[in-house]
């Protein structure tokens, strides 16, 4: 379809399937992603594969990104947000994107201006091979914007990619849809009794995906050591009626135990236990897969009371059994918090500017549901409508490009 131009507003694994789903159909197809890097959360996945496949999913987003930026009908703007939304015949998007610090064309990722900066924060890099750059710079953190009282980067940096007198630009971008991917956020348990932010060895299971990653085992992050003795605790955040979270996210019991046979196969020593309310079913092995599991992790139906931390460093979690309810107090090195899915407040930003309607839940609720995507071409895919995970959010994207192409030849 030549001169036609759909906005896909989301890079993560939604937006991304999307975009190649209606670029193979000779649509120009616009990203919009407010973050430095693409990709969305799944990006930081670490893959999970052991003597096998395990079907974690994160091997295809980082696949769908490769393809993303390597196609010519797509074109992705990071750094951008959206200002204004109007429309006369076509969809007008007004841009503020934020300075372009780093030359893409000139950085080649040595890694010598994050080495330089004295200010930590500052320079944030990404986790996939097709970020390009692949570091940025946070305004927030960095010296120069305030007072211009350090440079070091940009004196440092070989290939003279760094501009720090950037300025911020604005760019409009005309459709004739939009999709609307924004995806989800992480609830933040800071508010929850577990110590988080508080004990340096209590971590969501995002921060562990981050560690495993860059380390290939579990670290703790108080001391560097090997982790030993782990614990993890689901529905953090989720099926919470006192935050009116009751929905189930979905993706948290099929990460936790995958990452928990990853765990067993690089540090055998190591002892792993799982407080859960339910565990949520996933894929077509998923009987045989549990039942290996139970051999391999100590799975405990329980509910978590305090965490504090013991003066040799560790953290003594409070738990009462479903069973005996009884209270029992344990030991561990580190406590993983399998944090659920909440709506993130840029899809409610961007849903008012689109007139889309909220669901109670607070996520998204799809136009398409009420018959007006077909009056005013805007549609939604992924997580934005509901917790999902990966093979459902590519699942979701293609349903959504069907619909826009029956839209657009209407």
């Amino acid at each position: 379809m030549k001169d036609i131009t759909v906005v896909v507003i989301g890079s993560g694994v939604a937006g991304l399937s999307a975009a190649l789903e209606l670029a193979q159909f000779d649509i120009a197809v616009e990203i919009i992603e407010k973050s430095d890097f693409t990709g969305g959360h799944a990006i930081r996945l670490a893959c999970k594969a052991t003597d096998q496949c395990v079907k974690c999913g994160a091997c295809i987003v980082e696949e769908k990104l490769d393809q993303a930026v390597r196609n010519s009908r797509i074109r992705i703007l990071t750094g951008s947000r959206i200002e204004s939304i109007s429309k006369t015949e076509r969809y007008a998007i007004c841009l503020n994107q934020k300075p372009k610090y780093i030359d893409a064309q000139k950085c080649t990722a040595c890694g010598v201006c994050l080495q330089q900066c004295p200010q930590e924060g500052a320079i944030i890099q990404g986790v996939s091979r097709n970020h390009s750059p692949f570091f940025a710079i946070n305004q927030k953190e960095c010296l120069y914007p305030a007072d211009q009282s350090c440079s070091r980067c940009r004196e440092a940096c070989p290939e003279k990619a760094i501009a720090l007198d950037a300025r911020a630009g604005q760019i409009v971008c005309e459709a004739d849809a939009i999709v609307l991917a924004t995806g989800f956020s992480l609830y933040n348990p800071q508010n929850k009794p577990y110590g988080y932010g508080v004990f340096k060895n209590v971590l969501t299971n995002m921060e562990l995906e981050d560690i495993v990653r860059r380390q290939g085992q579990v670290i703790r992050p108080s001391d560097g050591q090997p982790a030993r003795k782990i614990d993890f605790i689901q529905c953090v955040g989720s099926r919470d009626a006192k935050l009116n979270h009751l929905w189930c996210s979905k993706i948290c019991c099929g990460s936790t135990l995958r990452m928990a046979v990853l765990i067993n196969a690089r540090q055998p020593e190591s002892e792993i236990s799982c407080l859960y309310i339910d565990v949520q079913s996933f894929g077509r092995d998923f009987v045989p897969f549990y039942r290996r599991i139970q051999e391999k992790v100590r799975m405990m139906r329980a509910i978590p009371g305090d965490i504090f931390e013991t003066p040799e460093g560790q953290l003594r979690v409070t738990y009462i059994t479903d069973d005996t309810h009884e209270t029992i107090e344990e030991t561990f090195d580190c406590v993983v918090l399998s944090v659920g899915l909440q709506p993130c407040k840029e899809s409610l930003e961007v849903a008012g500017q689109l007139n889309l309607k909220v669901g109670g839940s607070g996520f998204v609720r799809p136009s398409e549901i009420d018959g007006e995507a077909f009056n005013n071409g805007v549609f939604s895919a992924g997580a934005v409508g509901g917790p999902m995970g990966i093979a459902e959010s590519i699942a979701s994207a293609g349903e959504t490009s069907l619909k826009i192409l029956k839209y657009l030849e209407a």
